[in-house]
C-alpha cells in the first residue's frame, strides 16, 4: 500500500494502473479518518468488488459550521494507514487543507430538496462542504464506484443525487451501517462520549428498533416520530436534535401510511454533552405487517 499526498500524485498513480488494468475497476471510500471497522468494512468491499482501492483521508472543513468540531475532530494517521492496509487498501489519499484548497473557492456545489430536513436543517451549509469535497475528490480520482455506510444515510441521498443530476460516470455504493455488538453504530465520534454518555447512547438503537412495531400497529409517521421524540427526552443526558420519519431516499414527509414499494427512513440526532451521534433505520413497505 502506498501513502500519497499530492493530487497529481494520485492522479499518476490512478493512470498507471488503468493503463495495464483496462479492465479493472477503481473503487473510492472517501472518509474524514480516525478509522474504525465501519470504514474497514467499506474498504473490503471495494476491494472484492474492484482492482484498486484508494482511501482518501480528509478532514474537510467546508462541513464543519461555526462552533463546530473542526480543530478537535479525531485524528491519527498512523493508525489509519494501518487499519486501511489492513483491509486491503492499495492507495490511501491524505492532502492537506492547502492541497485540496490552494485559494478561496468561488466554487461549490449546492444539492437541493435532499438537504432542506435532518442534518442539512441542522447543520447549514454541511452538506455544501459536502457535496464540493465529494465532487473534487470523484474529480481527482475518476472512481468507477465509491463507498458509502449508511449510517449517514442523509449523505448518501445527497450523494446520489448530485450523482445523477451532473452525468458524475461513478457508481455509489450504499454499505450496511456497522455496529457495537450491543447496537451504537460505528462512529469516530464515539470516543468523545464519557462511560454514562456511552451507556445512554444506546437509546438511539433502542428507538429505532422499536420503530417497526409502532408502524405494524399501524401509526402514523407524525405518531412514530413523537414516539421516537418521548423515548430519547426520557434519557437524563441527551438532548434531542431531530427525530424523523420520511421517505427515502427523497426525505420528504410522507402522506398517509407506508405501503409496499415505498420506503421509510426514521432518523435520529442526539447529543450527549458536546459530542453530536445519529442514527437510522429504513423501512420497506413491504416488511411491515399492518401495511402490506
Amino acid at each position: 500500500m502506498r501513502v500519497v499526498t499530492k493530487i497529481s500524485e494520485l492522479r499518476d498513480e490512478i493512470q498507471t494502473f488503468r493503463s495495464t488494468h483496462s479492465d479493472a475497476k477503481v473503487g473510492l471510500v472517501p472518509t474524514m479518518g480516525f478509522l474504525h471497522e465501519g470504514h474497514a468494512s467499506l474498504i473490503r468491499r471495494s476491494v472484492t468488488e474492484c482492482g484498486l482501492t484508494v482511501v482518501s483521508i480528509f478532514v474537510n472543513p467546508l462541513q464543519f459550521g461555526p462552533g463546530e468540531d473542526f480543530e478537535r475532530y479525531p485524528r491519527d494517521a498512523e493508525r489509519d494507514t494501518a487499519l486501511a492496509e489492513a483491509a486491503g487498501a492499495n492507495l490511501v489519499f491524505m492532502p492537506a487543507v492547502a492541497e485540496m484548497y490552494p485559494r478561496p473557492l468561488a466554487t461549490r456545489v449546492l444539492v437541493s430538496g435532499v438537504t432542506d430536513r435532518l442534518c442539512g436543517a441542522s447543520r447549514p451549509g454541511h452538506f455544501d462542504g459536502v457535496g464540493t469535497v465529494v465532487s473534487k475528490l470523484f474529480h481527482i480520482a475518476m472512481p468507477d464506484r465509491a463507498y458509502f455506510g449508511m449510517k449517514d444515510a442523509q449523505q448518501v441521498a445527497v450523494i446520489t443525487t448530485m450523482v445523477q443530476d451532473l452525468d458524475m460516470p461513478v457508481e455509489i455504493v450504499p454499505c450496511e451501517t456497522v455496529r457495537e455488538p450491543d447496537g451504537l453504530a460505528l462512529s469516530s465520534r464515539n470516543v468523545y462520549l464519557n462511560e454514562e454518555e456511552r451507556v445512554q447512547a444506546l437509546a438511539l438503537s433502542r428507538t429505532l428498533s422499536r420503530v417497526k412495531g409502532w408502524l405494524d400497529d399501524g401509526l402514523s409517521a407524525q405518531e412514530t416520530a413523537e414516539r421516537m421524540r418521548q423515548q430519547i427526552n426520557d434519557v437524563p443526558l441527551a438532548e434531542l436534535d431531530y427525530a424523523e420519519i420520511l421517505t427515502f431516499p427523497e426525505l420528504t414527509v410522507p402522506e398517509g401510511q407506508l405501503t409496499s414499494g415505498t420506503r421509510w427512513i426514521a432518523a435520529l440526532a442526539v447529543r450527549f454533552g458536546r459530542t453530536r451521534l445519529i442514527d437510522n433505520r429504513i423501512f420497506s413497505g413491504d416488511e411491515v405487517s399492518a401495511h402490506v
